[in-house]
C-alpha cells in the first residue's frame, strides 16, 4: 500500500472515530457528572445542603466547555513536552556512548 493511500485511510478512520459518535447522538442532551451527582444526592436525601458554593460560575455552557478543553490541552502539553524531553535526552546520551 502506498504511503499516501495509507495516510488517507488513517485520516478517514480518525474522522469516523471523531465524528461518528457526534452523529449517532444527534439531539441528545449531555449532562455533566456534577449535575448527575447532585440529582442522585437530592433523590437519596432531599434535605442535603452543600458544604460550599462555587467561587465563579461561567456565563454559559460553551465557556465552561472551552475552559475544560483548555485545561486538558495545557495538561497534555506538559505531559508530551516532558516525554519529548526525556526522549531527546535519551537520544543524546545514546549518541555520546557511540
Amino acid at each position: 500500500m502506498k504511503p499516501i493511500a495509507k495516510n488517507g485511510l488513517l485520516l478517514l478512520i480518525v474522522a469516523v472515530l471523531s465524528f461518528g459518535p457526534l452523529l449517532m447522538t444527534r439531539g441528545a442532551k449531555f449532562a455533566g457528572a456534577d449535575a448527575q451527582a447532585s440529582a442522585a444526592i437530592s433523590t437519596l436525601n432531599p434535605n442535603y445542603q452543600p458544604w460550599f458554593n462555587s467561587i465563579w460560575t461561567p456565563p454559559s455552557a460553551e465557556v465552561e466547555s472551552f475552559l475544560f478543553a483548555l485545561q486538558a490541552a495545557i495538561g497534555s502539553g506538559f505531559v508530551f513536552y516532558y516525554l519529548g524531553y526525556i526522549k531527546g535526552k535519551h537520544s543524546v546520551s545514546k549518541k555520546d556512548q557511540e
